[in-house]
Parts: structure tokens; C-alpha cells; sequence
């Protein structure tokens, strides 16, 4: 199946979308995220053929959101570890799991709990405005044209 590309659209959302859009992708990063490192330890806890997984990790070793290290060498074996790039994409992840634990955990509640390191409290992610901090959601903003549009 041939795989749609987004990379090349003017739109944050879809260069996102090119870069993780398969739905693999952001369970790869949670899982990496949490310290599922390995090959294996992924297929296991995925459930994924080795042929997806193989596919997916070296897209997103391509995309310098994972790096690959080798920890044996005999046989070869390799491990994947978020880079700067995919650390910032787990905050995405992060606020995914807001809206699913809000949306659609249901009455056992949510899966898992965040602890956040600064308090120490079981948190969740807000988005704040960069600028002034207030709390900011799709209905406080106005969408205006960036330099990076196309005419």
C-alpha cells in the first residue's frame, strides 16, 4: 500500500501527520518513551509483524525522532532511544492522552498516570500560551497567516 505523503503541504498539522501519521509511529514513541527500547520488546508488547516494526523504527530513525545504538555485537543487536525531536513529540503524545483519558477511558478511568516530577503530583498536560501563560485552548486562538505560507 502506498503510503501519502504530506512533507511537502504548508501545514504544520501535515508535516506532523508525515512524520507520524501511521498509526505505529506514536505507539513506537510511547512505548520507547516508557523504556521499551528493544526490537523485540517492541514486537512483543506491540503485537506488530517485525516487517512494520523494521519499517516504522528505520522511518523514524530517518526523521531523527529515534536513534539507533548497537549494545551487542554478536549478533548485531541495536536498541532506540528518543531523540530532541522525539522528546518533543511525546508532549504531543502527552496531550493525546488527555483528551483519550477524558473522551474515551470510560468507567474504569484512565490507563495510566502521570506523575509529574516537579510536585510530584498525579498531573495531566495543559497548554499555556508561550507568551503570557494563561491557559489556552483552539477556541482562545485566532489562525492568521505565517511566513511560511504559500500564496
Amino acid at each position: 500500500m502506498q503510503r501519502t505523503h504530506f512533507g511537502e503541504m504548508a501545514c504544520s498539522i501535515a508535516r506532523t501527520l508525515d512524520v507520524i501519521g501511521e498509526p505505529w509511529s506514536p505507539l513506537i514513541l510511547r512505548d520507547v518513551y516508557v523504556g521499551i527500547t528493544r526490537f523485540d520488546q517492541l514486537q512483543q508488547e506491540l503485537g506488530i509483524s517485525r516487517k512494520v516494526l523494521a519499517e516504522r523504527l528505520k522511518w523514524l530513525v530517518g526523521q531523527e525522532v529515534l536513534e539507533r545504538k548497537q549494545y551487542t555485537d554478536r549478533p548485531p543487536r541495536f536498541e532506540y532511544a528518543l531523540t530532541a525531536k522525539g522528546r518533543e513529540l511525546c508532549d504531543l503524545l502527552l496531550v493525546m492522552v488527555r483528551w483519550g483519558d477524558r473522551f474515551t477511558a470510560g468507567e474504569a478511568g484512565p490507563p495510566v498516570l502521570y506523575r509529574h516530577h516537579a510536585c510530584g503530583e498525579i498531573s495531566h498536560v495543559e497548554l499555556r500560551c508561550s507568551v503570557c501563560g494563561e491557559r489556552m485552548n483552539a477556541t482562545d486562538v485566532d489562525v492568521l497567516p505565517g511566513p511560511g505560507q504559500r500564496a
